[in-house]
């Protein structure tokens, strides 16, 4: 690959905005029921150890927070380094099958080569309350945090930082393998590369060869120690310009992934639109994700994506949600609860029409510190960090209908969306025209 991934997403800006040149097709999908996604389907949730466990040790995200000031302070986050236990509890009552955390580095070797056996602990207890509840465990090695001491020799700008990465991850692998996890290796490389070159400098395209090396590397490691285990590299799917901004990655680690993890919560938004200032009559540009496009129709061209990539590989969807601000109604009307029965709907239709889709997890069960600040709320609980000492878990409209959804493996034979597909161009162009949906 020549081209630097830093010019590469620039160009997708250009490459959009040619997209709004497709005309709307005439033709539309016919009309088609849908079935369950049936007994074997992996219901989860999914959360990270940063942005939820609190307490955290020195890491190149404790340095970010310091270094801007106009952040929220991570402060211990929602706590669930202690009360684990209880959200974990929260997750066995919704009836889910699997629970996602993240293992960090950060806290298991505090300094080079010295071992917290206290942090391994922690993470036993948490695996084995998931699995004494019933659930499988998926385990995301890498979410975006690395030691401070790793910060401290350059982290992927370092060459010997896959070499570290691997020892730490070797061992995590080495310590979990018989508790049969299911395995993330890198979680969303690319928007991970940005954050990188956006706050310390990272060479793009040399950390994209970097982090491909580790996941390729770890994969096989994972196998040869746990022979039958589903390993990915979950991408976090833009739509309109997915195979300019993710393809490169796929590139290089499309023949180690056991199944793909896709994270979609987004629709297409035109570069024109997201920049025009109110007074010329359009929409305002977003003040924050609450007020990026939600189209829950687009999950089925993501799944059309990689169905057509990679013929009959299984397909899971490791995130989906829906923002609001501070928990707060959003100020389109869509809940929590519509937006997800209507994400399973095109998750039905998806697998109706062939696409082998075999699990879908829910970011997140509670909220979280979401990169910056707790504004954004994407929790099935929402915890009011800033005015809730307590820290309390409160259930949203979604906990009822997720728990609805999993006993009936998904929603009714004739159900429709609560809002409807909206214009072709606006989802996922050029293939959300080219092959429209209709609902039903």
């Amino acid at each position: 690959m020549r081209t630097r991934l830093r010019c590469l997403v620039a160009a997708v800006l250009v490459i959009a905005a040619n997209l709004l040149l497709v005309p709307g097709a005439a033709r539309t999908a016919p009309e088609r029921t849908i079935g369950v996604l049936g007994d074997g389907f992996l219901w989860g949730v999914a959360a990270s150890g940063f942005q939820s466990e609190g307490q955290s040790p020195d890491s190149n995200w404790t340095r970010y927070i310091e270094a801007n000031p106009g952040w929220d302070r991570l402060g211990d986050s929602v706590d669930f380094h202690s009360r684990f236990r209880s959200d974990i509890a929260l997750a066995k009552n919704l009836g889910v099958k699997v629970f996602r955390i993240g293992v960090e580095w950060a806290r298991l070797e505090p300094q080079p080569g010295v071992w917290d056996s206290s942090a391994f602990a922690f993470y036993d207890d948490v695996v084995d309350a998931i699995v004494s509840a019933g659930m499988r465990p998926m385990l995301t090695l890498d979410h975006w945090v690395y030691p401070g001491w790793e910060a401290d020799r350059g982290g992927w700008r370092n060459p010997g930082m896959v070499g570290d990465w691997l020892t730490n991850m070797s061992k995590v692998v080495d310590h979990y393998a018989a508790r049969d996890p299911i395995w993330v290796t890198v979680n969303e490389p690319v928007a991970y590369i940005m954050h990188e070159v956006n706050r310390n400098g990272t060479d793009a395209e040399q950390m994209l060869n970097r982090v491909a090396q580790a996941h390729n590397s770890i994969y096989d490691y994972i196998h040869r120690v746990q022979p039958n285990a589903l390993v990915t590299s979950n991408v976090g799917y833009v739509a309109g310009a997915e195979s300019q901004v993710n393809g490169p990655l796929l590139e290089l680690i499309g023949d180690k992934l056991d199944f793909i993890g896709i994270d979609y919560y987004f629709g297409y938004e035109p570069p024109t639109l997201a920049a025009a200032p109110a007074s010329d009559g359009s929409a305002p540009a977003p003040a924050g994700m609450w007020d990026l496009p939600v189209r829950p129709e687009g999950i089925y061209f993501a799944l059309q994506h990689y169905s057509r990539r990679f013929p009959g590989k299984p397909l899971w969807i490791v995130e989906n949600g829906i923002p609001t601000e501070n928990g707060q109604p959003r100020a389109d009307g869509y809940t929590r609860s519509k937006h997800l029965r209507d994400t399973v709907y095109w998750l039905q239709r998806a697998k109706s029409d062939g696409m082998n889709v075999i699990g879908y997890n829910y970011w997140s069960l509670t909220d979280n510190y979401e990169w910056s600040s707790y504004t954004p709320r994407f929790g099935l609980y929402t915890v009011n960090v800033h005015t809730d000492p307590t820290l309390k878990r409160i259930p949203t409209d979604a906990v009822d209908t997720y728990h609805d959804i999993i006993d009936h493996d998904g929603v009714p034979a004739d159900y429709l969306p609560a809002r409807p597909p909206a214009d072709c161009q606006l989802i996922d162009p050029p293939a959300s025209c080219d092959t429209p949906v209709t609902a039903p």
